[in-house]
């Protein structure tokens, strides 16, 4: 990725049509999993995401290469505990991007522990984690709305 140059900056309204259509790319859903019951809602995809720009217990950054939105990153709270979530657009899957975005996101949201889940055959994702110094401490089972089935996922934490 030489010449590349990836920021983050807080997550704007005017980020969220482009992300909306990210999370449309069948292939990006099947591997993601868990997602929302109404996930190609528009309507409802932008009226969630709004509430969670205003929620001071998620930090949203929106990831941009070369000054163009190519993806997204979040710290939000599940049953107390800090998790990440990150999503790049399929046209830049496995050049890096994800890795570098989320080692960035790590040196602002300094939370720890922090935690990451991953689906069981999302192996890029999983790479992604333990580039960045995750470590596996568990598995899990969940209803992927994706997939609409029950499948595994692991469970990823960062402690420092």
């Amino acid at each position: 990725m030489t010449n590349n140059i990836i920021t983050l900056t807080p997550t704007g309204i005017d980020d969220l049509n482009t992300l909306f259509q990210f999370q449309l790319d069948k292939e990006a859903t099947y591997l993601a999993a868990f997602m929302a019951t109404d996930s190609t809602d528009k309507t409802a995809y932008i009226e969630r995401y709004i509430k969670y720009l205003t929620d001071p217990t998620i930090n949203n950054q929106t990831i941009k290469l070369n000054g163009n939105i190519v993806g997204s990153v979040a710290k939000f709270m599940m049953k107390d505990e800090a998790e990440i979530t990150y999503w790049i657009d399929k046209k830049f899957w496995g050049k890096g991007i994800a890795t570098s975005a989320l080692k960035i996101f790590l040196n602002i949201e300094i939370v720890r522990p922090i935690y990451a889940r991953a689906a069981f055959d999302n192996f890029g994702s999983q790479r992604v984690l333990t580039k960045c110094g995750f470590i596996q401490i568990g598995k899990d089972k969940g209803f992927a709305n994706a997939r609409q089935a029950e499948i595994e996922e692991y469970i990823y934490k960062l402690n420092s």
